[in-house]
């Protein structure tokens, strides 16, 4: 038996650079993530409450607000397991190229938006991975809610993944859309409770039946406040 006296010899090539890419894209992820979790909490007071009701098995789509840029990893720091996180496909290039697939980031058209994307997002969460998602689609201006899109609906009834609503308070005076000028300020993220949908929910089609599964999800989006 070969490939027990020389076991390298039973690996091709490709698998061996397929395993070092692997183990580049491990390394790259929880040294990113590591370094973001330490700035976050001696600048910005990172505190995360309701931490217990986190799911960390199966197939969760995490749906947050969206208040800054920093939103992705300051949700993506939140769980000890890896995450998938949504970036807009204009930062895959030169370095970022490099970076954004090795941070988990899936490319987002937002100027032409295709099944791409959120064909790669029902098929992780099939996988039971975890996703990040931000149901408003763009960062508030004003601080206030937006209405979600329907693509949330429709990616919950493709993956029949359970929703983990949460809330970001305090990024926006961080780093407010349209600034390049961070400011230290207290960020606090409060967990809601799981939204399980019914097999009847799940069974939606259509954009009005999934914007109502997006619109239940930032209903319950809303609902969340600091204690």
């Amino acid at each position: 038996m070969r490939w027990l006296r020389r076991p390298w010899s039973f690996f091709s090539q490709k698998d061996y650079n397929t395993n070092i890419d692997t183990i580049t894209m491990k390394t790259v992820y929880w040294f990113g993530h590591l370094l973001w979790q330490k700035l976050f909490v001696a600048f910005l007071g990172y505190t995360v409450l309701g931490r217990e009701k986190l799911l960390t098995e199966g197939s969760v789509l995490v749906a947050s607000n969206h208040e800054s840029f920093l939103d992705p990893p300051l949700v993506g720091v939140m769980y000890s397991k890896e995450v998938y996180t949504l970036a807009r496909k204009t930062l895959f290039r030169g370095f970022g190229g490099w970076l954004y697939p090795r941070m988990n980031a899936i490319p987002i058209d937002q100027e032409l938006p295709d099944m791409t994307s959120l064909k790669k997002i029902i098929k992780l969460l099939r996988q039971k991975n975890r996703v990040v998602i931000f149901p408003e689609g763009s960062r508030t201006l004003d601080g206030n809610l937006q209405p979600a899109e329907a693509g949330t609906g429709l990616i919950v009834a493709r993956s029949k993944a359970v929703v983990q609503p949460i809330r970001i308070f305090g990024a926006r005076e961080v780093l407010p859309r349209g600034s390049g000028k961070l400011k230290f300020s207290p960020v606090t993220i409060v967990v809601g409770d799981p939204i399980i949908f019914t097999p009847e929910e799940l069974k939606a089609k259509g954009r009005e039946s999934y914007q109502k599964i997006s619109d239940r999800i930032m209903e319950e989006i809303g609902k969340i406040e600091l204690p």
